[in-house]
């Protein structure tokens, strides 16, 4: 039996379930933009190159180069990658590059920061935080926002006061209804996650000690890492 409460079968649940969906889409408002403050502030204090893994259309990207002076996108759909490129365009110190994590190599490495937004589930666990630990310099720091998937009641709580506060949120972010109409730019790939949350936090603890993990609202969690120095 699921515990996601997104997904519940019982026809009261569901009823539930359809009239905030009505809402959202009149109300809408995007959890991963929304994390986008959050790295920011987990920013380490040496920026001198960043490296966002699963581009996407590149907002992350450009919020990046506010505060760090080379800023490098990757993303594996080419379609992604040349929203990204057009964004930036006009940035010398931005490069999108049509690539997965495991394409950037040692040779790309030294990057201070290592950020992932709602990524880390379309990619082996343990190998991409591997790779993306690898490819900071000392001290640079890793910071991911990710999707996991619910398999326990504290789980199931924190999913249901999330669906309960979304339209509370797109309330307050876009008081007025949005008109209906067709999404804008390319869709964005999506894969549920396959790992739990615990299970997330395990691997962490294991590839990456010292890595903390937090449950967030809104149906994400957060993680960061920073490499300790050299010789430590």
């Amino acid at each position: 039996m699921t515990l996601d409460v997104r997904r519940g079968g019982r026809a009261p649940v569901r009823a539930a379930v359809a009239a905030l969906a009505a809402v959202n889409r009149r109300h809408p408002w995007s959890h991963n933009e929304h994390f986008h403050g959050w790295v920011v502030r987990r920013l380490p204090g040496r920026r001198r190159r960043a490296l966002d893994v699963g581009c996407g259309t590149g907002l992350l990207v450009e919020r990046l180069r506010r505060h760090v002076t080379e800023v490098v996108g990757v993303d594996p759909d080419a379609t992604m990658a040349a929203a990204a490129r057009a964004r930036c365009a006009g940035d010398p110190a931005v490069t999108v590059r049509h690539a997965a994590l495991a394409d950037v190599t040692g040779e790309d490495g030294g990057f201070d920061v290592v950020t992932m937004v709602a990524v880390l589930h379309h990619l082996p666990l343990e190998p991409a935080l591997e790779h993306a630990g690898r490819l900071l310099a000392p001290g640079g720091r890793l910071l991911v926002v990710g999707l996991a998937r619910v398999a326990s009641p504290l789980d199931a709580a924190v999913d249901l006061a999330s669906a309960l506060l979304n339209p509370l949120v797109g309330l307050v972010k876009h008081p007025r209804p949005l008109p209906a109409r067709s999404p804008e730019g390319p869709a964005m790939p999506v894969r549920d996650p396959a790992e739990t949350y615990g299970e997330v936090a395990a691997a962490a603890r294991r590839v990456l000690p010292g890595a903390r993990f937090r449950r967030r609202l809104f149906f994400r969690y957060t993680l960061e890492w920073t490499r300790p120095p050299a010789g430590a």
